[in-house]
């Protein structure tokens, strides 16, 4: 009484449907993500080698400071400077892979990740800062502006309506 369960007659029947490949403007998108982690990276080896100068600009704008103080602002806006660039790479290549899957939760998520970028320079812009940092800090800001444009661009969207199945 043994009867075989029937199997297809066509083996593209027994295959997952293959996700399409992204377009041009999400590749580019991902790969600007790509650089935008590298950037990050690059911004917290800045940070270290400017320890010298970001010391005279905190003497400058508190100068009465102790030796104390100046040691603890000095490390604090260094550690926090490192962390957040550490969070910042891991946030650039996870929305860059889940993009490229073309999650459409990964293009909401990255609009706001941005919109919080975009806060956080203009609130440096009120912070004890060395000018090189700041200037990279705005090229990291373009990267990820050109990153959204190109998600959020008419030919973008129907592979994200694609890639919601995981």
């Amino acid at each position: 009484m043994y009867e075989p369960y029937p199997v297809s007659e066509t083996p593209q029947d027994a295959q997952p449907p293959q996700r399409p490949e992204p377009p041009p403007s999400v590749l580019n998108a991902v790969r600007l993500m790509y650089a935008g982690a590298a950037l990050e990276a690059i911004g917290a080896i800045i940070t270290l080698v400017t320890i010298g100068s970001l010391k005279t600009v905190i003497l400058n704008k508190h100068p009465g400071y102790t030796t104390a103080q100046l040691h603890t602002a000095e490390r604090v806006a260094v550690v926090g400077t490192v962390i957040g660039g550490l969070i910042a790479i891991g946030l650039w290549l996870w929305m860059a892979w889940a993009n490229r899957q073309g999650r459409n939760w990964a293009r909401v998520v990255s609009a706001v990740l941005f919109g919080i970028g975009t806060l956080d320079l203009l609130g440096s812009f009120a912070q004890v800062h060395v000018t090189a940092t700041v200037a990279f800090a705005i090229v990291v800001w373009l990267v990820g502006l050109a990153a959204i444009v190109l998600i959020f661009r008419k030919e973008s969207a129907p592979f994200y309506g694609k890639g919601d199945a995981g």
